[in-house]
């Protein structure tokens, strides 16, 4: 694992000095791939350059992506970060130990780390799209850190564990992309309303449980073709049943 294959992805950020101060760090640390989901702020403004400083290369070079499916499309790894803990927000990573993890993933994994708005952070749905949370602790008198000051920790925890390197995972397997997850939720959704296994006004309870749980395993390419080969049977099979059930033939 080496630094470009970190990207530090911004979902909605809302302050201009923010996000020049996010590139700054970002370069202080050797970190190149910035993307921005549906920001507020405009990178191009006199402030964000200004607090960019010598990064402002960096910062006028950042994607930016519509969602954050979008973004992490490519990704093989992403982490959420929140400091709000709850149902859907469980088994957190500290920055140390999200490093360590990322240090030892083999060469073509590309990884993410996500960040929120400045005043709401992630929502639950943009959480369900990464595989693992990640929590800066803090004191509990003011436990939210500014946007830049919480990459800053996060970056400087996986600059030092790159830097010393880790014991690769072995990986016999393609891992699966973002958009590989994606596309399977997707095909498990519809396929698991059509037979009635999610409840059609909340089916997300489920979904979000199923996200997780594949999430913290991590699925390889190969899995996720098996899977939707399942769902695909389960498709025809639910077809097949419902047009017999309309007065149709063996």
């Amino acid at each position: 694992m080496n630094r470009t294959a970190v990207c530090i992805v911004l979902v909605g950020p809302q302050g201009n000095r923010n996000l020049g101060a996010v590139a700054r760090v970002m370069m202080n640390f050797g970190f190149t791939d910035l993307r921005l989901v549906a920001p507020e702020a405009d990178p191009a403004s006199e402030e964000a350059r200004h607090m960019a400083v010598n990064a402002a290369d960096l910062l006028a070079g950042a994607g930016c992506y519509a969602d954050l499916p979008a973004a992490l499309a490519d990704c093989h790894l992403a982490y959420g970060t929140t400091r709000r803990f709850g149902r859907y927000r469980e088994e957190f990573a500290l920055p140390d130990e999200a490093a360590a993890v990322i240090a030892a993933l083999p060469a073509g994994h590309r990884v993410a780390m996500v960040f929120g708005r400045e005043d709401s952070g992630l929502t639950t749905d943009e959480l369900a799209c990464c595989q693992r949370f990640l929590t800066i602790p803090a004191d509990e008198a003011l436990p939210s850190l500014n946007l830049a000051q919480a990459v800053g920790v996060c970056l400087y925890e996986a600059a030092k564990a790159i830097r010393v390197g880790g014991v690769p995972i072995p990986q016999p397997d393609e891992p699966a992309s973002g958009a590989e997850y994606e596309g399977l939720y997707a095909h498990m959704r519809q396929t698991l309303l059509a037979i009635g296994f999610l409840d059609p006004q909340n089916p997300e309870h489920i979904m979000r449980a199923l996200r997780r749980m594949l999430g913290r395993q991590g699925v390889t390419s190969r899995e996720i073709r098996i899977l939707r080969g399942m769902f695909s049977q389960i498709d025809w099979a639910e077809a097949e049943r419902r047009r017999l059930g309309k007065g149709g033939t063996e």
